[in-house]
């Protein structure tokens, strides 16, 4: 497993306040500050809440995905296509391929920018990912 939280930088509390990262011998943590107690939360609990949320958003999509994708990289052709689309079925391989590596640091910074937000509370539930650039914002906030 990577040494730090896969979404570290872009983890809120409840308040908004943001959530730091620290590492409990080699294990990853979200540091949650709950009036001066510092919760320590393991990474990979909210990590993995966080990535079976976003595999959930794709779930029946794959070909709209694998399509969208292939043109953005230029490989427009029905190989190209299929491989991802296959990639995408077997989404939770590539997360936990995912979660040895982590994200590099302009990905993170990348998420951030676009507005990606990970809200947990002191638990270390996740109470909601926002992503503002994703469709389907029919919530009603």
């Amino acid at each position: 497993m990577s040494n730090t939280p896969l979404f570290a930088g872009l983890v809120v509390d409840e308040n908004g306040k943001a959530v730091d990262s620290a590492s409990i011998g080699s294990e990853p943590a979200y540091v949650v500050d709950d009036d001066g107690f510092k919760r320590h939360i393991p990474a990979e609990q909210v990590d993995r809440a966080v990535l079976n949320q976003m595999a959930e958003m794709m779930k029946g999509s794959e070909d709209i995905l694998s399509e969208q994708t292939a043109k953005m990289l230029g490989q427009d052709d029905p190989f190209s296509k299929a491989m991802i689309e296959q990639q995408l079925k077997n989404i939770d391989k590539q997360f936990d391929a995912l979660m040895q590596t982590g994200f590099p640091e302009e990905m993170r910074a990348y998420l951030g920018m676009m507005g990606f937000k990970v809200v947990i509370n002191y638990h270390g539930e996740v109470v909601r990912v926002e992503q503002p650039g994703a469709a389907g914002g029919d919530e009603g906030e």
